[in-house]
């Protein structure tokens, strides 16, 4: 099963290293990984899509991150509400009769054409990962010359107020 872990960590030199290292010696695939600072100065977020066997191997991963001297908190943030995106570059080879045929195919995935030259197209998409791989498919049949993906950045959305939460209005008096 696939989940996505993310890291709050120090920012220092190494630190990626480590985790990465104790990621393989443990196994572990890592799917993706996009590592940036925060909005605190000397601190960086981390987010990683690992393959995890089981819940235990899970919680055993989880708490070896967590003993590393770097990492200030790991969290499993899989099957919480989160906000996912990534980003992928795809040069696709297209000559200028092809051009308005492959703007009508990205055009409802709200990709950007952001380089044109006379044998291809580059073609920028952000989303969720799903999202990337439907339009790849799309495109295929063009001939696909070369792609570039970010991996999954995200973390937890927002404090969404529930039902009994929320206060009622009513105009009747």
């Amino acid at each position: 099963m696939k989940r996505i872990i993310s890291l709050t960590v120090q920012d220092r030199s190494g630190v990626l290293n480590r985790v990465t290292g104790l990621l393989q010696r443990r196994q572990f695939n890592i799917s993706s990984i996009s590592v940036g600072p925060t909005e605190t100065e000397g601190i960086s977020k981390m987010t990683l899509v690992v393959e995890v066997e089981d819940e235990q191997r899970l919680e055993q991963v989880t708490k070896q991150l967590n003993k590393q001297i770097d990492v200030l908190k790991v969290s499993d943030i899989t099957d919480k509400a989160i906000v996912a995106r990534e980003l992928a570059l795809i040069k696709v080879a297209g000559s200028s009769q092809l051009r308005s045929e492959i703007n009508g195919i990205i055009d409802p995935f709200r990709a950007l054409i952001i380089d044109v030259s006379k044998d291809s197209l580059t073609i920028q998409i952000t989303g969720r990962p799903d999202k990337i791989d439907a339009l790849i498919d799309l495109l295929r049949p063009y001939g696909i010359k070369e792609i570039a993906r970010t991996g999954l950045t995200a973390f937890l959305r927002g404090h969404q107020p529930q039902v009994n939460e929320l206060t009622t209005y009513s105009q009747i008096k």
